[in-house]
C-alpha cells in the first residue's frame, strides 16, 4: 500500500526506479486518489519535485503525488531527453507505466518548459496546469547564476565539502535564504511561518545532497534555455494557474505575461513584491488560488484574467 502523503516527513517517500517505454526513471510517489505530477527546477530532483507538491496543496490527502527526477537529474540520466519535448514524452511513458490516465502538472521556474511541452503533446492527458516562477520561453541565464552553478561544480568534487555546505545552511538558515530573499522583513516573516518556513529551508538544504548528481540537468536547461522558441498559440487547452512576482531577477515576469497570451484558458498571478522564490514568500494566496487546479472534483476557473496580490504581508496571514 502506498502511504498517505500527510503523515510522511517534508523529506518525502524514498524514490523509487520505474522502468518505462523510454528509460529508468527516478521519481518518489505518495497517495491514492487523483494525481499530481510535480516537476522540480534547477538544482533539483525529486526531492525539490515533492517539496513543490507540499508548497502548493495545503493537504494532499486524497491525491496521489509523483514528484519527478527530470533528465540529468539524480537518479533519471539525461540520456532519457536533454530537450522539453522528449522531456514531456519521458513523462508520458512515466505515467504509462504507472498506470495513470490523466494528471494536474506543477512546475516551478526551470520544469516550466517540459510542463508546457507535455500540456502541449499530451492533452488527453493534462487535467490542469500550474506554473510557478517558470521559464516559458528564451532564457539567457542571469551572469550571477552561471558564476554560482561554476562554483556548484567546483564544490561537488571536493569530498566532503557538500556536506559541510549542508550543515552550514541549516545551522544558520536567515544567512542561507539571504541571496534568494533579500528583503530583511519578508525573509524573516517566510521563515516563521510555521509551513513556509520548514519548506523552504528544507529546499535550501537538498541542493546540497548528492551535489554532483544535480549538475547534468542544470548544465542542460541553461544550454537548451538558451534556443527555446515560442510557445505556439492555443496549442495548450488545459485550465492554467500562471503564478509569477513581478520582483524575479531569474525568470523575468514577461514570460508569465507570454505564456498567459498563449493559453486560452490561462489565469495570472502577479505578484508585486514577489521575487524567485514567490511560492514560499506568498505561500498563502498562492495556495488559495492553486487549489482548484489541483483538485479533480472543482471546476477552476476557466475565464482569463490576472490577480494582482493585494496582501504584501500575505505569509503572515492565518
Amino acid at each position: 500500500m502506498i502511504a498517505n502523503p500527510d503523515a510522511l516527513p517534508l523529506a518525502g517517500p524514498a524514490p523509487v526506479s520505474v522502468r518505462t517505454s523510454r528509460g529508468t526513471v527516478q521519481c518518489a510517489i505518495a497517495g491514492e486518489g487523483p494525481a499530481i505530477m510535480a516537476i522540480h527546477g534547477g538544482m533539483g530532483g525529486h526531492d525539490q519535485s515533492w517539496l513543490l507538491a507540499r508548497a502548493l496543496a495545503a493537504t494532499l490527502r486524497d491525491k496521489r503525488v509523483v514528484a519527478v527526477s527530470r533528465p540529468g537529474y539524480l537518479g533519471s540520466r539525461l540520456e532519457l531527453g536533454a530537450s522539453p519535448d522528449d522531456q514531456a514524452d519521458v513523462y508520458g511513458a512515466l505515467l504509462d507505466a504507472l498506470g495513470i490516465s490523466t494528471v494536474a502538472v506543477v512546475a516551478v521556474s526551470a520544469g516550466g518548459p517540459s510542463a508546457l511541452q507535455f500540456a502541449a503533446r499530451h492533452p488527453s492527458r493534462c487535467r490542469s496546469l500550474v506554473l510557478v516562477s517558470a521559464c516559458t520561453g528564451k532564457l539567457q541565464t542571469p551572469p550571477e547564476i552561471t558564476a554560482r552553478l561554476r562554483m556548484m561544480r567546483h564544490l561537488a568534487r571536493l569530498p566532503g565539502l557538500p556536506r559541510i555546505l549542508k550543515w552550514r545552511s541549516e545551522r544558520n538558515p536567515q544567512a542561507a535564504a539571504r541571496r534568494a530573499i533579500p528583503d530583511d522583513a519578508m525573509r524573516e516573516r517566510t521563515l516563521r511561518h510555521p509551513e513556509a518556513g520548514p519548506l523552504f529551508r528544507a529546499l535550501q538544504s537538498t541542493v546540497f545532497e548528492h551535489l554532483h548528481a544535480r549538475l547534468p540537468g542544470t548544465v542542460n536547461d541553461i544550454a537548451q534555455f538558451a534556443a527555446l522558441g515560442e510557445l505556439p498559440e492555443g496549442s495548450i487547452s488545459a485550465p492554467a494557474l500562471i503564478v509569477h512576482g513581478r520582483a524575479d531577477n531569474v525568470v523575468p515576469f514577461s514570460h508569465a505575461e507570454n505564456v498567459c497570451r498563449a493559453i486560452p484558458q490561462a489565469k495570472l498571478l502577479a505578484l508585486p513584491d514577489g521575487g524567485h522564490v514567490a511560492l514560499f514568500t506568498h505561500l498563502n494566496v498562492v495556495r488559495k488560488e492553486a487549489e482548484p487546479f489541483l483538485d479533480a472534483h472543482e471546476r477552476a476557473s476557466l475565464h482569463p484574467h490576472r490577480i494582482e496580490d493585494p496582501h504584501e504581508d500575505d505569509i503572515a496571514q492565518t
